[in-house]
This record gives structure tokens, C-alpha cells and sequence, in this order.
């Protein structure tokens, strides 16, 4: 458990950007693939991909950061970015495309930011996950 913060945190940041990038991406790639493709993956199974793997690993990250520094604003920013994806994936056949990219992007951006709090801080103040 030394690493595990610090390794989940890298981790969690990630995700959160190829949650961003497929936002941004995905309708063009989409697009030129139909050329080039007889099938294609669907938009909503994708987001619960992200959305199961993002999950645990950001809740294991931000538990783990509280737990060695004791900051609970990291922690509770990082569930309201889960919460706003979460109500995103919820939502998607009810709210318009724009807006459902728009919350995912919100989302995914809060909880990469909580994620580079939380190491930022522990780095800070040399916790022992970083032994």
C-alpha cells in the first residue's frame, strides 16, 4: 500500500483524460470509420466502460490521499466529478448529445483535477505512500 495512492491517483488522471479525448474525438473517429468498418461500438456501452473503471479506481485513490493527509475537499470534489458523470451516463437518452458531452467533460476535468490536488498534497507533505 505504499505506492497504491500514488500509483491510483496517475491512474485515475488518466482515465479522466481519455474520458476528455473521447469526447472531443470520438464523433469524428466515428465518422471516417464507417468507411473502413462494417461495424460499429456502441456510444453507450464505451461510457459504462469508462464509468465502472473510473469509479473504483478514483474512490480508491481519493480514500487512500485522505486517509494520509486528511484534506476531505480533494476527496468530495472528486465524488461530485464522479456524480456529474454518473448523471450523465443516467441521462444520456434524455438530455440533448451537447449537454451530455458537456456534463462528461465537466465531470471527467473535476475529477482529474481532484486526483492532482491529491497528489499534489502528498507529495507535499511526503506521506508514506510515496516510500
Amino acid at each position: 500500500m505504499l505506492k497504491a495512492q500514488q500509483n491510483t491517483d496517475k491512474l485515475a488522471m488518466g482515465i479522466s483524460m481519455a474520458c476528455v479525448i473521447h469526447c472531443f474525438f470520438a464523433p469524428s473517429l466515428i465518422i471516417m470509420s464507417y468507411g473502413f468498418l462494417s461495424f460499429s461500438v456502441d456510444s453507450e456501452l464505451i461510457h459504462l466502460a469508462i464509468l465502472i473503471t473510473a469509479f473504483p479506481i478514483s474512490m480508491l485513490a481519493l480514500t487512500l490521499g485522505y486517509k494520509n493527509h486528511k484534506v476531505m475537499s480533494y476527496l468530495i470534489t472528486g465524488i461530485c466529478g464522479l456524480a456529474i458523470l454518473t448523471i450523465a451516463f443516467l441521462l444520456e437518452e434524455t438530455i440533448s448529445q451537447p449537454l451530455e458531452r458537456l456534463l462528461t467533460i465537466i465531470g471527467a476535468s473535476i475529477i482529474a483535477f481532484s486526483h492532482f490536488k491529491n497528489y499534489q498534497k502528498c507529495n507535499e507533505i511526503k506521506c508514506s505512500c510515496h516510500e
